[in-house]
This record gives C-alpha cells, structure tokens and sequence, in this order.
C-alpha cells in the first residue's frame, strides 16, 4: 500500500496488507482510509504485456467494485505492468539486500503505481 503527501506530489509505502478474510480486510482498509483521510483508491490494473486484459484484471474490476460499494469513494484501475520489476531494479540500485527486497518490493510496486497515477492526472 502506497499514500501520497498532502499534496498530491509524492507517494509514501505503507506496511503490505496481508489478505486474511474480506471483513478483516476491509477493517484494516478503514483503518488505513480514516488515519490518512483518504479521499480517493488507486488500485493495481494488472493488464498482459500486450496491453490486454486477463483473468486477474476481470477479478481487479470485481474488487474495485467491492471498494466503492464498501467504502463510498472513487476508486481507480491504474496500470500495473512492470512495476514489480521496476521495484526490484530501483532496490537493487539502492543496494538493498536480496532479503530486505523481497521483502519491499510490494511497498515499492504500490509507490511506484501511485505516482504514476499522481503525474498522469496532474497532466
């Protein structure tokens, strides 16, 4: 999970939510939504290399509906494509240990997909 600064500029990682049940879930999202008052939901568009959709993209639809249902806020599909690897390469760079970067590279893929979300809309 990523949230941005109070101006809409940078994007900060969030500890990884680990799935458990959708109501625990959800609990924790709330929690996460009322302690960074946030307003709108961005949400990994996990698209083929080509561009097309697939199964998980269809299941990605299926939850952003969940979210706006359950939470009463925008919620946006925003392409995902690569951003593991980006993550991987932008830590490795870093210098981070092969053991440190498995385990940031969800924090760092949900940083990345939220800033490109942030400078596309600023555009």
């Amino acid at each position: 999970m990523a949230v941005s600064d109070p101006l809409w500029i940078t994007a900060q990682g969030l500890p990884t939510l680990r799935r458990e049940n959708k109501r625990k879930d959800f609990k924790k999202l709330a929690d996460v939504i009322v302690q960074y008052q946030i307003a709108e939901i961005v949400v990994g568009y996990p698209l083929r290399l080509s561009g097309v959709e697939g199964v998980q993209s269809e299941k990605m639809q299926v939850f952003a509906g969940e979210l706006r249902k359950h939470f009463k806020l925008p919620v946006h599909l925003w392409d995902e494509r690569l951003t593991s690897s980006q993550a991987h390469r932008v830590l490795k760079e870093a210098e981070i240990s092969i053991e440190k970067r498995s385990q940031a590279v969800d924090r760092m893929a949900a940083m990345l997909i939220l800033q490109s979300w942030m400078e596309a809309r600023d555009r």
